[in-house]
């Protein structure tokens, strides 16, 4: 008996079904690993994080860094996450000819509350795969800022960040690859 299968997509034939109209403009779907993800539903507490992430961080990127917001990022497992926010590094181009790669990335930030989890253990280890150099969750559930840097690929062939630090909503953190700026987590935390 042969057992069924998932069918994987390549980065191009998602895309192509993206031109096609397949996903509507609603749909909340991600590329990861070849399989196309359903999204967590957003809270009111991580939409605020959000938005909180693009009034307060952005204008203290200008001009640094490329900030986006729920928009793609192109990994070489197969991926194209949609992270809640991200820093690449400033192109002539804007990224209109493809979405910024592991190179291009300063930061990647994910906001968390039921996808925790996932966002650790899953995406987490994509980043590291894809050596992206610094990547943060906003932990909603117990109201801290997980910070990870240094990927490495450990001996059972895993892949995850010798580094994670923990940074509170009275607390600043410095954003990495741009000297100088700090974010004060108290503007990014909901309530």
């Amino acid at each position: 008996m042969t057992l069924a299968t998932p069918k994987r997509f390549t980065l191009e034939e998602y895309h192509r079904l993206t031109e096609l109209g397949f996903f509507h403009e609603d749909d909340r779907v991600e590329l990861i690993r070849g399989e196309i993800v359903q999204m967590a539903a957003k809270g009111t507490a991580h939409a605020t994080c959000c938005r909180n992430l693009v009034r307060e961080l952005s204008p203290l990127v200008m001009g640094l860094a490329d900030p986006q917001c729920q928009d793609p990022i192109t990994l070489p497992s197969g991926s194209e996450p949609e992270p809640d926010f991200a820093l690449a590094r400033l192109r002539p181009d804007h990224y209109r000819f493809g979405h910024p790669t592991p190179p291009d990335l300063l930061l990647v930030i994910e906001v968390a509350d039921s996808s925790l989890e996932y966002d650790r253990n899953v995406k987490g280890q994509l980043y590291a795969e894809a050596k992206v150099s610094h990547f943060w969750i906003f932990n909603l559930l117990d109201h801290c800022l997980e910070a990870y840097s240094e990927p490495y690929q450990n001996s059972n062939g895993s892949y995850c960040c010798t580094a994670k630090r923990i940074f509170f909503p009275h607390q600043s953190i410095a954003v990495p690859n741009l000297a100088d700026v700090l974010l004060d987590l108290a503007t990014i935390f909901p309530g």
